[in-house]
């Protein structure tokens, strides 16, 4: 090894030889969770999450916002985005009640029910929020 340190330029530069050993550990524990869960079944429940999440907006009927997320579950993760030009203020009402959405400027709100920790309960809840919130 040299006897001074020349970092490469950029990103890569950043690097580590070596991962920190306790955020392996946690990384290794959550692996296990997903194995136990298994990625099919939790591909399954975010296809009728997010199909239950797009049900629910569909019968909200508000003209309010335009969902922009492709409706074929083959072309969409477990996220639908909404196209709200008052959305900031929705989201702001949402994070109020504990909601947690993703804010892409100028004016998309995306809801992502996660398989692995949200219900369909808290589905409805966020709508239920966002019916209120509009």
């Amino acid at each position: 090894m040299p006897s001074e340190f020349e970092p490469i330029l950029g990103a890569e530069g950043w690097q580590l030889s070596n991962p920190p050993i306790f955020q392996l550990a946690s990384l290794r524990a959550s692996l296990a969770l997903y194995d136990e869960a298994g990625m099919e079944r939790l591909r399954a429940k975010s296809r009728l999450l997010t199909g239950f999440l797009e049900f629910l907006l569909q019968e909200l009927k508000s003209n309010q916002f335009q969902q922009i997320t492709p409706t074929d579950p083959s072309q969409r993760g477990c996220q639908i985005s909404l196209k709200i030009p008052s959305g900031k203020n929705i989201q702001a009402k949402l994070e109020a009640q504990d909601i947690l959405t993703d804010w892409r400027e100028p004016d998309i709100l995306r809801l992502a029910p996660v398989p692995f920790y949200n219900s369909f309960s808290d589905v409805f809840q966020t709508v239920e929020a966002l019916r209120k919130a509009l």
